[in-house]
């Protein structure tokens, strides 16, 4: 084969000549360079950033601070006692003062609708804390160490898991209602929580489980491993970090998940008492004037209510979900 000399250019057909311009006219840009003075990006500051962009999170953050605010300083909406009643003015409409009217106790709807997300919340909140802790702490065990204690996690998770939340939940309060009937304010605020994070942590659990399953093969966690880090330290120090967005995710819907449960018992008569306002009392309360359609509106507000701040959580877990979704980067 003959040898062509390297600096001749290609041999070209006739109407295949090209013109290369000397690089003096077009310089070439310097592609090797980059700027090393910045710290490479976290996956929660790109999650960050992700989320700003988002109009559903804006949107959820409006929802929930305003709940949040409602929860916090209810006597900024109304001076109206919530536990006052008036039988004088049962089923009475909307009036100067009162823009929901009365239900057929007397009292003022649209301050209980205000008050009782007090307690509603209350619930939500400590419910997802009481089961995400528990949840990924086993979790995160059984899925780093494997072996007879992810056997045996993994089926005490799956005995809870196979009873129903809801169902697990009547069985329990109806038990400690029987045992146990005055205890106080925080007694039955607590012993919701408790009967409803029972049956709610093994979700959480298997969650967390499969993400550490994930992360432990990567490979910062061998390196972690190499330069003498103990299997402890690098469970808690890189697995867990980075292992935790699905459960965040999780967490943020099931916040408004355990809002409705909490309002479902209560609508059921196995929840907070009717001492206690909340929205589920305030629903079940007015379910009779619903089936006879004389004041519908009783059930509108802490119903709407109640929907209201479950959509905030839940636009809130989407918008955080589709932030942390490595796939969604490739969407972009």
């Amino acid at each position: 084969m003959p040898e062509f000399p390297i600096d001749l250019p290609p041999k070209s057909l006739p109407g295949q000549e090209r013109f290369v311009a000397p690089v003096e006219v077009t310089p070439l840009a310097d592609t090797g360079s980059f700027d090393d003075s910045r710290s490479p990006e976290s996956q929660w500051k790109q999650a960050w950033k992700r989320l700003r962009k988002n109009w559903i999170f804006w949107v959820s953050v409006v929802i929930l601070f305003f709940v949040v605010i409602v929860v916090l300083f209810p006597q900024l909406f109304t001076d109206i006692d919530p536990t006052r009643a008036d039988l004088s003015r049962s089923l009475e409409g909307p009036s100067e003062g009162h823009i929901a009217g009365f239900d057929k106790q007397g009292y003022d709807v649209f301050a209980r609708t205000i008050y009782g997300a007090r307690a509603s919340v209350l619930v939500g909140f400590l419910c997802t804390l009481v089961v995400t802790i528990p949840g990924v702490i086993f979790g995160a065990m059984a899925g780093f160490y494997g072996g007879l204690s992810d056997t045996f996690i993994s089926r005490v998770a799956d005995i809870f898991f196979a009873i129903p939340l809801l169902l697990g939940a009547l069985v329990g309060l109806s038990i400690i209602n029987n045992l146990w009937p005055d205890r106080g304010y925080w007694g039955f605020i607590l012993t919701v929580v408790f009967a409803l994070a029972a049956f709610g942590w093994p979700q959480v659990l298997r969650i967390s489980r499969g993400a550490v399953l994930e992360v432990k093969s990567l490979e910062f966690v061998d390196a972690a491993r190499a330069i003498g880090k103990t299997r402890r330290a690098n469970l808690w120090g890189h697995v867990v970090p980075n292992s935790l967005a699905p459960v965040i995710v999780l967490a943020t819907v099931s916040l408004g998940v355990y809002i409705v449960a909490e309002a479902t018992l209560s609508f059921l008569g196995l929840g907070l008492p009717t001492s206690i306002v909340s929205w589920g009392n305030d629903i079940s309360a007015a379910q009779n004037q619903v089936r006879s359609g004389e004041r519908l509106g009783v059930m509108f507000w802490p119903a709407s209510a109640l929907a209201l701040t479950s959509l905030g959580f839940i636009l809130l877990g989407d918008a955080v979900s589709d932030a942390l979704d490595p796939k969604s980067r490739n969407r972009e």
